[in-house]
């Protein structure tokens, strides 16, 4: 009670003359978009609440979710512009772990990398709203520098299935964390003067069949659960804008929900901004518009078609349309875009990244520690196993990922910070993975998750021989997931044999010559640890924690940072 306590401290609360300013300001834009909206045709309405649309080399439209290469590289789609009264089309762009879009550019030799920051369960395991608004603000920055308008993030569904594809993105199965550390990030993001979306509304628990499932789910455990973590940052930090998921609830798409999106949303919540759909959510346009989902994203020509037609045979009352039009219309006036702010791409890189590296160690979590393994000091001598050791995992796949310059493994980290790592094992690593990396498929899309290296059989000549020559065994475990797929049980969120083998074999060679094992978990969910963490001395939990990872937990290893994150989740241990 005391810890939450005082995470409740940590609120960011608006000042109430900044309320009473950005009231007046609302006014004033809702004025001028009923304005603009009285000067529209119906074709000009419809074309403004469905979205440009995307344009993906040898992808079916029905499918594709992902970037488009209008105005900003890679961003995840854009609105319609209407010239004749000076509207501009907006960008939107993920997403949760930092701004993706594509680092090359045609007929350009400049490079446009982002930071990657940690993944959403990392920062949730801070508890530190002050630090999550860090975040916020630095990945805001990168998405006005970029030129985009509207960061598709943050992600806060509740973990409900500890095995969910897209559970890095999110921060907790705790709706109450989930919704503050929501609010810091909102918070953070739309300080530099640019919208955030938060998502995905509501009850979106996996990815398996996740534009088709239905869940079905009492009205209290809707409210209590599923819906607590919106509402709390709706209140605590007014987002521009929210993003419908893709299931149904109880029968009904999310984005054709009117009690979802207008009863509860608008008139208990007060929420103000605009609604969009997730790529291609839902089925009939004509039922979103009636809902109040706003906006069609990223928008196909027989959504506009339906959306004229229905308005022409009184089946879509003009009323309605312009309703949701001035929505769009509103969120559009306060864009970078529409005051035409000049934008560097040139963020402030190297800044950003020591708010990655930072946040990173904050949130890694000290699941075991006997007889004080940890810290490790600098004189010892480190024998690094496991793939993941030399093949860090920054974050997960699809929407949630980054095109970042850089990730600094686990042994550049050590090494940076003064280890001396065993030189016999390095080059084996590096070579196996090397091979399998060429063994695998090349993916379909930019989002297909390829699979996972297996890892590399030790054989028990080379640990021995690590037992001897070093001071201390570290082993990394890693695990990556992303869209489309949920995790599997089998050697995902249980330990494959080998890696069994391996944590075996090293903690029998060290602890013959009374020697420690540390395990690190490089991972973006729960993974099982209790039939196999009596062979260890520490285990640390170091999440998918960004580009800087290696120099994070180097970082806490060292002592230099305590490791002072709190589960978000529950682990049985």
């Amino acid at each position: 009670m005391i810890i939450l306590k005082q995470f409740m401290k940590k609120i960011f609360v608006f000042p109430l003359l900044l309320l009473s300013y950005n009231t007046i300001a609302q006014n004033n834009t809702t004025q001028q978009a009923k304005l603009l909206v009285a000067k529209m045709t119906l074709e000009e309405k419809a074309n403004l609440v469905v979205g440009m649309g995307m344009n993906i080399p040898g992808l079916t439209i029905g499918g594709a979710v992902g970037k488009t290469d209008t105005k900003v590289a890679g961003a995840a789609g854009t609105t319609f512009s209407i010239n004749r009264l000076n509207i501009p089309a907006i960008v939107l762009a993920d997403g949760p772990a930092g701004l993706r879009i594509e680092p090359t550019r045609k007929n350009d030799i400049k490079t446009y990398y982002c930071t990657a920051f940690p993944v959403g369960t990392l920062l949730a395991s801070s508890w530190d709203t002050a630090l999550v608004k860090k975040v916020g603000i630095a990945m805001g920055e990168e998405v006005r520098e970029y030129g985009a308008d509207v960061l598709l993030a943050p992600a806060l569904n509740i973990q409900r299935n500890p095995l969910g594809g897209r559970n890095f993105e999110y921060y907790s199965e705790d709706p109450f964390v989930s919704g503050t550390i929501t609010a810091a990030i909102v918070n953070g993001v739309q300080s530099n003067g640019i919208g955030s979306s938060v998502k995905h509304f509501a009850a979106n628990n996996q990815e398996t069949n996740r534009m088709t499932v239905n869940t079905i789910v009492t009205e209290r455990a809707l409210r209590e659960i599923y819906l607590r973590g919106f509402e709390l940052a709706i209140k605590q930090a007014a987002p521009c804008t929210v993003m419908s998921s893709y299931n149904m609830i109880n029968g009904t798409y999310t984005s054709e929900e009117y009690d979802l999106l207008t009863t509860i949303l608008r008139k208990e919540w007060g929420f103000k901004g605009m609604v969009m759909t997730d790529w291609f959510g839902g089925k009939d346009a004509v039922a979103q518009m009636k809902a109040g989902n706003d906006l069609l994203m990223p928008g196909v020509p027989k959504q506009r078609s339906a959306i004229i037609e229905a308005v022409k045979n009184g089946s879509l009352p003009i009323e309605i349309l312009n309703t949701n039009a001035q929505r769009v219309i509103e969120l559009v006036l306060i864009s970078p875009s529409y005051k035409k702010l000049a934008y560097s791409n040139n963020p402030d890189l190297k800044a950003h990244a020591l708010v990655s590296r930072s946040s990173a160690a904050e949130g890694m979590v000290l699941l075991k520690n006997d007889n004080n393994t940890l810290p490790v000091k600098a004189t010892q001598k480190i024998a690094v196993f496991g793939n993941t050791s030399y093949n860090f995992i920054a974050g997960g796949t699809g929407s949630g990922d980054v095109n970042r310059a850089y990730t600094v493994s686990l042994v550049q980290g050590f090494s940076n910070a003064g280890y001396s790592i065993d030189e016999k094992l390095k080059p084996v690593y590096e070579q196996y993975i090397k091979e399998e990396k060429a063994k695998q498929p090349k993916p379909k899309f930019s989002f297909a998750l390829v699979p996972p290296l297996p890892e590399m059989t030790a054989d028990m000549a080379l640990i021995t021989q690590a037992a001897t020559d070093n001071d201390i065994a570290v082993i990394t475990i890693g695990r990556i997931s992303g869209e489309f797929q949920d995790r599997n049980i089998d050697n995902d969120f249980l330990l494959s044999e080998t890696e069994l083998t391996l944590i075996k074999n090293v903690s029998k060679a060290f602890h013959a010559k009374n020697k420690k094992l540390v395990v690190l978990l490089n991972t973006g969910g729960v993974i099982e640890t209790d039939s196999w963490r009596n062979e260890t001395d520490a285990i640390l939990l170091v999440w998918q924690a960004g580009q800087e990872g290696g120099n994070a937990v180097a970082d806490i290893v060292s002592g230099k940072i305590n490791p002072s994150g709190k589960l978000a989740f529950s682990i049985k241990l």
